[in-house]
């Protein structure tokens, strides 16, 4: 069944986690992968196995989110982290709240699947952000590292920011805008061996990431 929908995987040196991850993507998924400035073989592996690759020189989250969304062509856009943390068969119920009309904005809220898989500090950040969106009516409780939507209302949202505070700043604005948003639990596996993240990968990243989200916000 074509599934109407692009994928967009944001990636930054993310070739071995690509090998186990777009196999596995589902059939009637398009996948455009958004090379962030690689120094390993993530383009050409991205390529390899059936992916579009788009380059985006500009550093950040926001910037790679924002171009895989412009390359995309079909009514659905998805964006879920290139890292193989999760599994592209948990796309499907979202996309399905999506196409059937039951939401506007179809968010992951991720679950772990064993201990220190979400590492105290991230967990703690992503809490923190979570309360003052729900504060502000935000109905969920992750800040959807999975999100399904249509393209051209995402374009229309008008999302500025180009760094960690994207999907946060999507979220807020979405809120306000009166979006139906739907969260169903999405599994958090361990990314790809070899690769760390830019995020949850060390205390640093968190505190880049929180200031970012806070920025956003304020």
């Amino acid at each position: 069944m074509d599934a109407d929908c692009d994928l967009v995987l944001p990636c930054r040196d993310e070739a071995r986690a690509l090998e186990r991850l777009l196999p596995r993507v589902p059939d009637g998924i398009s996948v455009i992968v958004v090379d962030n400035g690689s120094v390993d073989d993530t383009a050409a592996v991205a390529r390899a196995l059936g992916a579009r690759v788009v380059a985006e020189s500009r550093p950040g989250y926001g910037a790679a989110v924002h171009a895989g969304v412009e390359a995309a062509t079909r009514e659905l856009v998805a964006v879920m982290d290139g890292d193989d943390s999760f599994d592209p068969l948990d796309l499907l119920p979202l996309i399905d709240d999506v196409r059937s009309g039951a939401a506007d904005l179809a968010v992951g809220r991720r679950r772990p699947v064993a201990r220190g898989v979400w590492p105290w500090h991230a967990r703690a950040g992503n809490a923190a952000v979570v309360a003052l969106l729900r504060r502000r009516g935000f109905p969920a409780h992750d800040i959807a590292p999975i999100r399904v939507c249509r393209r051209r209302a995402l374009l229309e949202l008008g999302v500025a920011d180009r760094r960690f505070g994207y999907p946060v700043e999507l979220l807020h604005k979405a809120t306000v805008a009166g979006w139906r948003i739907r969260e169903r639990d999405v599994a958090y596996h361990p990314r790809a061996a070899g690769t760390r993240s830019k995020v949850s990968g060390s205390v640093r990243g968190t505190v880049r990431a929180a200031r970012d989200f806070w920025r956003v916000l304020a």
